[in-house]
């Protein structure tokens, strides 16, 4: 059963790809993601058993330390997550938005997990770096308590890692502002 996320986050390109090989010939994972992002970072996200997962991210880190910026392993990820980070869930903004935004691929992601999976929020995207020079962010939508609360949560998250950036509450957005949110 494929229900636990991993991801390893590298600081130069040629070790990514040298490394999400040996993570693939290592155990039984899928890479769902695996690209270069900004500024110049490479990015292996991928699927598999726990136990896969986790014999993937030993692989990976372990070959190439001096280069490993972060990584994560969720047992059990919201279904959310997926949709969040190919830009794919559907949306329909009613209540408050909730953006949240860190140093690292791993840590938003980790954290975005935490939001959904702790207050009654959707997760509109993940963004993994793309064209933010190496920061991530990610949005969610739900009452304002919710919001709140999911925020929070995520917040800890990152705070414990050092990788907050920001974040920030939008209660009763514009519809101009909605319809040009993404």
């Amino acid at each position: 059963m494929d229900r636990a996320l991993g991801l390893v986050e590298y600081l130069k390109v040629p070790s990514g790809m040298i490394a999400a090989d040996k993570m693939v010939k290592t155990a039984d994972i899928k890479v769902i993601h695996a690209a270069t992002v900004c500024p110049g970072k490479y990015i292996v996200l991928f699927k598999g058993s726990l136990s896969s997962v986790k014999s993937a991210i030993e692989a990976g880190t372990k070959a190439f330390e001096e280069n490993v910026i972060d990584s994560f392993l969720l047992g059990n990820p919201t279904d959310q997550i997926y949709g969040a980070i190919s830009g794919s869930n559907e949306v329909d903004i009613k209540g408050a938005i909730g953006i949240v935004e860190s140093y690292s691929v791993a840590s938003i992601i980790e954290s975005a997990d935490t939001a959904a999976k702790t207050s009654d929020v959707k997760l509109v995207e993940v963004r993994l770096a793309r064209g933010m020079c190496g920061k991530s962010f990610f949005i969610i939508i739900g009452e304002l308590a919710a919001v709140d609360m999911a925020i929070e949560n995520s917040k800890k998250i990152l705070k414990d890692k050092g990788m907050f950036l920001d974040s920030g509450i939008i209660p009763n957005p514009d519809k101009g502002f909605i319809d040009n949110l993404y």
